[in-house]
């Protein structure tokens, strides 16, 4: 399935039904009065969460959403029927913006949760709304409205506790894979993650979170280098962020560097990054390393009040104590109400493509 995040769309309500110009009909009532109908309401469109949903996909193709029109009225003073409403399933993390005045419309997160995008047009009214006692034969009666038109673009934030950020080929997808049942696709080259991915991680009984694993960024990232920031914003609903870096002296690389670049991108992309709770965790110490270069990112983290955890995806090690730390840092797993049951979301993964 391919992920799509982010679509144009344009949405129609449908026009009210007309009102009838109707007097009544009856043998022996030469003169009767009028009797013409409203007619029906337009139909909305609405958006609804579905969660079981992950991309904006089948959006992409409908290039136009329209709800029904409201039926006419008619004589007998019979009122015209209601057009139906088109109800959009969309993912949860849904944001709604008007595509022409940037207006924020709404931010779709909880599961069956409805905004109407584009309401409705009001039926007219039928001539026998118009009868007074100075008119009793109106002949005047009232057109539907025209439903609501605008485009929408509909961008998807993924809905997780715990952000993966880090440089290509860390062990991003590795750790993912390692410690929940998500199977991103792992391989020995840069930017082998193109699409975000989500893994539900189990931290003990009634504990689980969700991780979300984003395309590597690496610097420059702000100029468009790389993959750029596209998908940055799937971890800004994240409570806490991940920061994993690597041990390959072959590579040459510092993580103390790599982790003062990597603020440093965060910082150029929504500041207000920089205040989330994080943990910095180097990967890779199966490697042959330097024990110096360990103890001087440890004492780096500590400087930022990150905790630190070193760690191998690969053979497993220390994942246990990574996990429990992270699980500590979610709120949402340490208030006493919240332990008795799982919120759906969390109950299944749903990073599989």
């Amino acid at each position: 399935m391919r992920f799509v995040d982010s679509v144009s769309v344009y949405v129609e309500g449908g026009s009210g039904g007309d009102g009838a110009l109707s007097f009544r009909r009856e043998k022996y009532v030469p003169k009767g009065g009028p009797d013409g109908g409203d007619g029906g309401d337009g139909g909305s469109v609405i958006f609804e969460v579905d969660v079981g949903l992950g991309t904006l996909l089948d959006l992409q193709f409908q290039q136009h959403i329209r709800a029904e029109k409201g039926v006419n009225g008619r004589g007998k003073n019979m009122t015209g029927a209601r057009g139906q409403d088109h109800i959009v399933k969309v993912p949860p993390g849904c944001e709604i913006f008007d595509e022409e005045s940037g207006e924020f419309l709404g931010d779709l997160t909880e599961n069956r949760q409805r905004l109407v995008v584009a309401h409705g047009g009001h039926g007219g009214r039928g001539n026998a709304r118009f009868a007074t006692a100075t008119n009793r034969v109106p002949r005047r009666f009232e057109y539907g409205r025209e439903g609501e038109k605008r485009r929408l673009r509909l961008e998807l934030k993924l809905i997780a506790d715990v952000g993966l950020v880090g440089f290509p080929n860390v062990g991003k997808s590795t750790l993912v894979s390692a410690i929940s049942h998500a199977r991103p696709k792992i391989a020995d080259y840069p930017f082998t993650t193109l699409v975000p991915h989500l893994g539900v991680v189990s931290a003990g009984e009634y504990r689980s979170f969700v991780i979300a694993d984003v395309p590597g960024l690496i610097e420059g990232a702000a100029d468009g280098a790389g993959l750029g920031h596209r998908f940055l914003r799937h971890i800004e609903r994240c409570s806490v962020l991940l920061h994993l870096l690597e041990v390959n002296e072959q590579r040459g690389s510092d993580p103390v560097k790599d982790l003062d670049t990597l603020m440093r991108e965060l910082e150029r992309y929504a500041p207000e990054m920089l205040e989330r709770p994080a943990i910095v965790a180097l990967n890779k110490i199966e490697l042959n390393y330097d024990p110096e270069t360990v103890e001087n990112l440890r004492l780096e983290a500590g400087k930022r009040g990150m905790p630190f955890v070193a760690i191998s995806a690969a053979t497993r090690t220390n994942l246990d104590e990574l996990v429990r730390k992270l699980a500590d840092y979610i709120p949402r797993l340490n208030r006493p109400e919240d332990t008795s049951e799982y919120d759906e979301r969390y109950s299944i993964d749903s990073s599989e493509e």
